[in-house]
């Protein structure tokens, strides 16, 4: 999966979200441990330090943790990796009917498409 960054939103951010759905699609697996810091930076084609702030952010609610002489792992809660899942599945659905909205499509009408298999 390509590292694809918009330069006109926080890349560090952008960093935690491409890193979070690795983890919720299975591409990091419930307690894998995770390649270095350098590594990954180098992989997303980022300054370290960006990379470091993404993965510390993401420790701080707990979906990765450090081991001292062992590096980073993904959690191996099940449950906290549904929530984000969850929480995704709700951010893109909104979106998604925003944008039926601003087409002039009602929420009757998307359902029709969704069920013709249009959508």
């Amino acid at each position: 999966m390509a590292w694809e960054l918009d330069s006109k939103r926080s890349i560090y951010l952008q960093l935690v979200e491409i890193i979070l759905k690795r983890i919720v699609t299975g591409i990091y697996p419930l307690g894998s441990k995770l390649d270095s810091v350098r590594d990954l930076a180098v992989e997303a084609g980022v300054n370290p330090n960006t990379m470091q702030r993404a993965l510390a952010e993401l420790e701080t609610t707990g979906i990765i943790t450090t081991q001292r002489t062992s590096g980073k792992f993904v959690t191996d809660n099940p449950e906290l990796i549904e929530r984000i899942r969850a929480d995704f599945a709700q951010q893109t659905t909104k979106r998604f009917l925003n944008e039926m909205r601003e087409l002039g499509l009602d929420g009757e009408q998307v359902i029709e498409l969704i069920k013709e298999g249009q959508i």
